[in-house]
């Protein structure tokens, strides 16, 4: 994989965690307190520091083949989750992953909560929330770049593309003071799930012992052939959601059209 495919590929994967994150601290500081959030974002930036720092040398001291096969198979969990969702999400079997609800939603659920003051900490709903949002969001953001870095021997390339992600979700929020929602982030969770899907089947299969032709140029088919899979999927699936809604008298006119 060439230097600028593992940049986009980090880049577009940690950009969608760090919305997610930006938009809990938003509703946090918003709904709560801004001083007891951003101690919870401090907090998690530093235990996130101390487990990268710890799990970053033992990433990289596993053999190359059982890394690969390793990556492979996670990138595969990962990657056909968020494909699955995606394919679902663009044949309206399921509901378009809305920021801006997500963040109301937070929203009105920190409004609610008691305050509750622990130690130097004056609002602990609003720590623990910001604090639980940064370390989940930003452990998929280091093993991203962990696992794409390790795999590639470029571990200082990975890290800039997804600190430059986090760089700059965190500026557009601090510009806005809103959730993201105007990012394609449909569109973006689709293009990444084909993108780790086919990463995961790539990486799996040469941990495995398997040799691609031509190497890496080997995912310049495998990604457009996972591409074009997931959407003859996409459009099945929503001929079945729209069959599905079809008044009964006008399926069976086109059954009968159909036959004859």
């Amino acid at each position: 994989m060439s230097g600028s495919a593992l940049f986009i590929a980090v880049f577009l994967a940690c950009i969608v965690e760090a919305v997610e994150a930006l938009t809990i601290i938003l509703a946090a500081g918003t709904a709560r307190e801004w001083r007891s959030t951003l101690l919870g974002l401090a907090s998690g930036l530093l235990t996130l520091t101390v487990i990268i720092a710890a799990l970053g040398p033992a990433v990289s001291s596993i053999p190359l083949g059982g890394l690969r096969l390793f990556i492979g198979g996670l990138l595969l969990v990962f990657g056909l989750q968020w494909l699955r969702k995606a394919i679902l999400r663009a044949s309206g079997n399921k509901a378009l992953h809305d920021e801006d609800l997500i963040y109301r939603t937070q929203l009105a659920a920190a409004q609610a909560a008691q305050s509750d003051r622990r130690a130097f900490v004056t609002d602990w709903y609003a720590f623990t929330l910001s604090f639980k949002g940064v370390v989940l969001e930003g452990l998929e953001v280091a093993f991203i770049a962990l696992t794409f870095g390790s795999n590639q021997h470029n571990i200082p390339l990975a890290a800039v593309a997804a600190a430059s992600a986090v760089l700059l979700v965190a500026i557009a929020g601090v510009a806005v003071r809103a959730p993201l929602a105007r990012v394609p982030e449909n569109t973006m969770k689709f293009v990444v799930g084909i993108m780790l899907t086919g990463f995961g089947v790539f990486w799996g299969v040469e941990g495995a012992g398997g040799d691609w032709p031509g190497t890496d140029a080997a995912l310049l088919v495998i990604i457009p052939v996972i591409a074009a899979y997931a959407l003859v999927l996409v459009a099945v699936l929503r001929r079945r959601a729209a069959v599905a809604v079809m008044p009964a008298d006008t399926r069976i006119a086109d059954q009968a059209g159909a036959v004859s």
